[in-house]
């Protein structure tokens, strides 16, 4: 695809005196090439973005609006052009690569909305003196780091809130998955917005790029990634006082009861756990089955995967793309063969498959898992279910929480006291019952080693102000 990619800084389209290579994961070839930003262009991104915040903030809401959904309707005309470059960074399904986009449109419609519904509450005064209130203001200069599995729904996650708030923001998307997010900074430059509002810059070199960490014109930082990422980012980021906002690791268990709707809940959880080849934060890990129903839940998943076809774009109904790189595969493959090492069978997959070029892994399935296997402790973010049986239903909520991670859960039973109990009683930022469910106007974070803050709803657009008590004497 013949695109000449730039970076938007400042109000200006820019290219860099470096470059690096995108990969499309679904050939291994090379796609383009794009800027590799230098120091001194960090340096002027927060230059431009704290001038651009003393303008945005200042601008009425209305105003705002305007610019914000105009954007929005252009992104919806050029859609198949952005739609066919996430495709190809991504090696995503078309379906995927849909939902990822019109997640981004989401965002930016929902928070400008939610923007007029921000509350300035007022506190009474005991003596009836003051008048007091608190007053919202715009936060500052937002700094967001991208994950490479769904670009534009976390270019929506973190735009969409900075803009409606007043902020003005720096996102930079992984290396990985950079295409689609400089497209979209291409058209936010058409549509006018003050020059410093929205800035896109991409790189592959840390070091370039740790001024937007260390400087105190940041307010916040906000990030989407692994946990490792996020805590060495937050040290770098501790040269001054900043807010955080950050959504890491997961390692999501499935509680199946005895009385759960079997069929439907491996419906669920394979097509949930193949989504995006596994990569998704919120992806099911750890599948813990109880023990009369774990044979037939295994060959029931067994017979749903095998329905799965590798590929991308428009190849099949029920397809799964590529994982993002030969790295992250080895990584997988490793994790599977440790644990067949460890007694864990291979119920399905496991294998590499021949026929295909890029960094596909066939869907695999696990029984005999062991909580104690790493594939169990760590978030594989890959195409791996893991299936662990269980007998006591009060010891499996404490097997759930038997890990570092926080952030989602899942938990089929027909009974109301065993999914209530699960739902407090699991520790993570997320518990659905009986059915997955993620949403705009819902809140997304974790618990533990999963993260702070909140991204969608109303409770990520409050991260983006301050809250200022303002005391007014009456008599």
């Amino acid at each position: 695809m013949k695109h000449e990619f730039h970076m938007l800084i400042g109000g200006e389209l820019l290219g860099a005196e470096n470059t690096f290579p995108v990969l499309n994961p679904d050939t291994a070839d090379v796609i383009t090439h794009v800027p590799d930003i230098s120091e001194a262009q960090v340096n002027k991104a927060l230059a431009e973005a704290e001038k651009g915040f003393a303008v945005w903030s200042e601008t009425p809401l209305s105003a705002r609006e305007s610019l914000i959904l105009a954007y929005a309707d252009l992104l919806e005309a050029n859609a198949e052009d952005i739609i066919a470059l996430l495709i190809e960074e991504t090696g995503k399904p078309r379906d995927n690569a849909e939902y990822d986009f019109g997640m981004l449109i989401t965002c930016l419609r929902y928070f400008i909305e939610e923007a007029k519904r921000v509350e300035q509450p007022v506190i009474n005064d005991p003596d009836d003196r003051f008048h007091h209130f608190i007053q919202r203001q715009s936060l500052g200069v937002v700094v967001g780091y991208l994950a490479w599995n769904f670009p534009l729904l976390n270019l929506g996650y973190k735009l969409g809130p900075s803009l409606a708030s007043g902020c003005s923001c720096i996102i930079k998307p992984s290396q990985v998955t950079p295409l689609a997010t400089l497209k979209c900074a291409e058209l936010a430059h058409q549509i006018g917005f003050p020059a410093g509002v929205i800035n896109i810059i991409t790189s592959n070199n840390y070091d370039n790029t740790n001024p937007l960490l260390t400087s105190d014109i940041t307010s916040l930082f906000t990030m989407i990634g692994s946990t490792r990422a996020g805590v060495n980012a937050m040290k770098t980021a501790c040269t001054s006082v900043k807010h955080f906002s950050v959504e890491l690791g997961g390692n999501a268990p499935v509680v199946v009861y005895d009385d759960a709707n079997l069929e439907k809940a491996v419906t669920d959880i394979v097509d949930l756990k193949f989504s995006n080849s596994g990569q998704v934060c919120v992806s099911p890990n750890r599948c813990f089955v109880h023990e009369s129903l774990v044979e037939k839940f295994t060959a029931l998943a067994v017979e749903r995967a095998r329905g799965l076809t590798l590929g991308t774009g428009d190849a099949g109904a029920r397809l799964m793309g590529p994982l993002s790189s030969e790295k992250e595969r080895s990584r997988i493959v490793a994790l599977i063969a440790e644990a067949k090492e460890a007694g864990a069978k291979v119920e399905l997959g496991g294998e590499i498959p021949e026929e295909k070029a890029g960094f596909y892994l066939k869907p695999t399935i696990l029984s005999g898992v062991s909580e104690s296997m790493s594939v169990a402790q760590t978030e594989v973010f890959g195409p791996v279910l893991s299936i662990i049986p269980f007998s006591d239903c009060d010891d499996v909520i404490a097997k759930a929480n038997n890990t570092e991670f926080g952030l989602a859960a899942y938990v089929y039973t027909s009974s109301l006291t065993k999914a209530f109990k699960a739902a407090k009683g699991i520790r993570a930022g997320s518990v659905c019952v009986n059915e997955a469910h993620y949403s705009v106007q819902l809140p997304h974070g974790g618990l533990k080693q999963s993260g702070v803050g909140k991204d969608c709803s109303k409770y990520s657009l409050q991260e983006f102000y301050t809250n200022k008590r303002v005391s007014v004497l009456i008599d």
